[in-house]
C-alpha cells in the first residue's frame, strides 16, 4: 500500500475513491483462435441495408448495365455488326445508325455491344490467369526456405523491371496474329508478378503458425496447405489487385489493338474499334473515337471503383495466429 508524503492513506475515509473505468463496447475486441465461430453470432454485424448502402451504387449499376447489354447484344443490335455498309461510310449518329458508322461502313452501336463481349472476356480470363500464377508462385516463395525464397524473388524483380507493354509487343510480334484467348493468356502470363510479391509477403507472416506446421508434420502437400490455410488468409489482401487486373487487362488489350498488334479489325472488341482512330482524326469523324472510348473508360472506372470499395471494406477474417 502506498502512503502520501505526510503519512496519510491516500484512499482514506476522507479521500475520493478511484472511479471505475468505463466498460468498453462489445465490438472493441476481435475474437480469434479456436472456437471463435461459436461466439460469432454475438458480434455486431452490419445489416443487409447497411451493407447495400455502403456499395458504390452508381458504378455497380453502370457496370451491370454494360454487362447485361453485352450479353443481350443479339437483341439490342439493330444491324449486323460484321456487315459493311459501304454506301453509309462515316455516317454521323442518326435515326438509322444510332452511334454512326466507321470508315468501313460498320454500325458502331452494334459493334459496341458485340465487341464488349470480347473485351470483358479478355479481362476476366487475364485476371484468372494472373490470380492463379501469382497466388501459386507467391505461396511457393513464401513457404520455401530463405535461400530459395530469395532466388525466386530475385527472378520476379528481374522480370518485373522490364515494362509489361514492351514484353507484350515483343511476344505479339513473334507469335503473329492473335485471337481473344491468346491475347488474354499473354496478358495474364506477363502481369502476375506484383500479385506474387503481395502473396509472398502475406504468407511469410503466417508460415510459422502452429496450424501450418502441424499440417506439414502430418504430411500435408503444398497444394493442400495452400488451398486450406494460405489462400483463405490472403484473400482480403489480394482482392483489390485481382479486381484491378480485370480493368488493367482490358486497357492493355485496347492499347495493343490501338497500336495495330492486338485483335484484328474483323474481330470485334472495344480495342479493335480504336484501331481506326488515326483515320477518324484525319476524317474528323469524332464519333468513331469518342463513343467507343466513352464505353471503355466507363467500364474501367466502374471496375476500379469497385476494387477500391472492396479494399476499403475488406476486413481480414479471424485467423489461427
Amino acid at each position: 500500500m502506498r502512503w502520501s508524503a505526510d503519512g496519510r492513506d491516500p484512499y482514506g475515509p476522507h479521500s475520493a475513491a478511484p472511479r471505475p473505468q468505463e466498460a468498453l463496447p462489445d465490438d472493441a475486441f476481435e475474437l480469434v483462435g479456436a472456437g471463435w465461430r461459436e461466439h460469432r453470432p454475438a458480434l455486431r454485424r452490419p445489416g443487409r441495408r447497411q451493407r447495400l448502402a455502403r456499395l458504390p451504387l452508381l458504378p455497380l449499376c453502370l457496370l451491370l448495365l454494360l454487362v447485361l447489354g453485352c450479353l443481350c447484344a443479339p437483341w439490342l443490335a439493330n444491324h449486323d455488326p460484321a456487315e459493311f455498309y459501304l454506301a453509309d461510310r462515316n455516317t454521323p449518329p442518326g435515326s438509322r445508325f444510332f452511334f454512326g458508322t466507321d470508315s468501313l461502313g460498320r454500325d458502331i452501336y452494334s459493334i459496341i455491344w458485340f465487341g464488349g463481349r470480347a473485351s470483358l472476356l479478355i479481362g476476366l480470363l487475364s485476371a484468372a490467369v494472373t490470380t492463379v500464377l501469382g497466388v501459386a508462385y507467391g505461396c511457393l516463395s513464401g513457404i520455401a526456405p530463405a535461400r530459395t525464397d530469395a532466388l525466386l524473388m530475385r527472378l520476379v524483380e528481374l522480370v518485373q523491371s522490364i515494362p509489361v507493354l514492351l514484353v507484350l509487343l515483343l511476344a505479339v510480334s513473334l507469335l503473329g496474329p492473335q485471337n481473344a484467348l491468346s491475347i488474354a493468356l499473354l496478358i495474364g502470363v506477363t502481369g502476375w508478378f506484383a500479385l506474387a510479391r503481395i502473396v509472398r509477403g502475406e504468407v511469410r507472416q503466417i508460415r510459422h503458425s502452429e496450424y501450418i506446421l502441424a499440417s506439414r508434420c502430418m504430411g500435408g502437400s503444398f497444394g493442400w496447405i495452400m488451398r486450406r490455410h494460405l489462400v483463405p488468409n490472403v484473400v482480403s489482401a489480394i482482392l483489390f489487385v485481382v479486381i484491378s487486373a480485370v480493368s488493367t487487362s482490358i486497357a492493355m488489350e485496347s492499347t495493343l489493338s490501338f497500336l495495330g498488334l492486338g485483335l484484328p479489325v474483323d474481330e470485334l472488341s472495344w480495342g479493335s474499334m480504336l484501331a481506326l482512330a488515326d483515320k477518324a482524326l484525319l476524317l474528323n469523324t469524332w464519333w468513331v473515337i469518342l463513343i467507343p472510348g466513352l464505353f471503355l473508360v466507363t467500364a474501367l472506372l466502374c471496375i476500379t471503383s469497385l476494387g477500391h470499395h472492396f479494399r476499403r471494406n475488406s476486413v481480414r477474417g479471424p485467423s489461427n495466429l
